[in-house]
């Protein structure tokens, strides 16, 4: 796709950001079943429908633009997914690999957040409000994802690794 327009960009954006989306679909349910905490599995498992109802809203975004949501395959997603599926393997503690877990979704949605915020603005830009307007919508849901991963993080796994209090 050449890039002769913002709007190409934008759609080359969206695009990568559906791959992602897609690709953390896949990836979810493996991330919940490896987690040891249940709030840290119940957290996962919200976020996977979350993550269903974002890709359905971008497919949405592809329709009011009239474009196709076909395009490569999002690499950085990938790495990030990778990087998570290795942590899963780890052996040790489970209260340290669960902060490991949490570690790596956070690097998700921080990568989430930053292209869902570019395509935002760009949206904006370009006049397509109502657009702007969906992609606004799952930005605050990553944002509150993030949180809440924090919270769980701060007030429970962190604390738990920190103290070696995991049950064997």
């Amino acid at each position: 796709m050449k890039l002769k327009s913002l709007e190409d960009l934008l759609v080359k954006e969206l695009r990568d950001l559906y791959s992602a989306e897609k690709q953390l679909i896949r990836a979810l349910p493996k991330m919940a079943k490896g987690a040891h905490s249940e709030a840290l599995r119940d957290a996962i498992n919200e976020h996977l429908e979350v993550t269903k109802n974002q890709a359905e809203r971008l497919e949405k975004v592809f329709e009011m633009l009239d474009v196709s949501s076909r395009g490569p395959k999002c690499a950085a997603m990938e790495g990030l997914v990778e990087e998570g599926s290795e942590m899963l393997e780890e052996d040790g503690d489970e209260a340290v690999i669960d902060a490991g877990i949490i570690a790596s979704a956070q690097r998700v949605e921080h990568y989430e957040i930053a292209g869902y915020g570019v395509a935002r603005t760009f949206a904006r830009l370009l006049g397509h409000n109502k657009v702007a307007d969906l992609l606004q919508t799952t930005l605050d849901e990553e944002g509150e994802t993030d949180r809440k991963l924090t919270e769980l993080a701060e007030s429970e796994i962190n604390v738990e690794a920190a103290s070696g209090a995991t049950e064997k």
